[in-house]
């Protein structure tokens, strides 16, 4: 089965930097788009950032300029450094991937990871 682990989230202070990390494991054959995505208190989850297989990305108006999206194919990773970050990033941050296992392709999300941005 295949698991998509996060790590990295916490408390910081504006201005502050986080670097967030997802690694899928399990029976992968391959992995297309990686993502991150937002859930605010009392909000709709958003999209974060996405980046594709060859790499390219795109981002939410909100943090173009301050986050970038990433990821490692040999390690199966993608990471989300953020920075300049704002009490208004305050947020569970969830990964997902497409992920193919044999013939089989799914989307798959983690556990979620909560960043705290406060004075």
């Amino acid at each position: 089965q295949v698991q998509l682990v996060e790590s990295g989230g916490g408390l910081v202070q504006p201005g502050g930097s986080l670097r967030l990390s997802c690694a899928a494991s399990g029976s992968i054959t391959s992995i297309y788009d990686m993502g991150w995505y937002r859930q605010a208190p009392g909000k709709q989850r958003e999209l974060v950032a996405v980046i594709t297989s060859g790499g390219s990305t795109n981002y939410a108006d909100s943090v173009k300029g301050r986050f970038t999206i990433s990821r490692d194919n040999a390690k199966n990773t993608v990471y989300l450094q953020m920075n300049s970050l704002k009490p208004e990033d305050t947020a569970v941050y969830y990964c997902n991937a497409d992920i193919a296992a044999r013939v089989t392709t799914l989307r798959y999300w983690g556990q979620g990871t909560q960043v705290t941005v406060s004075s």
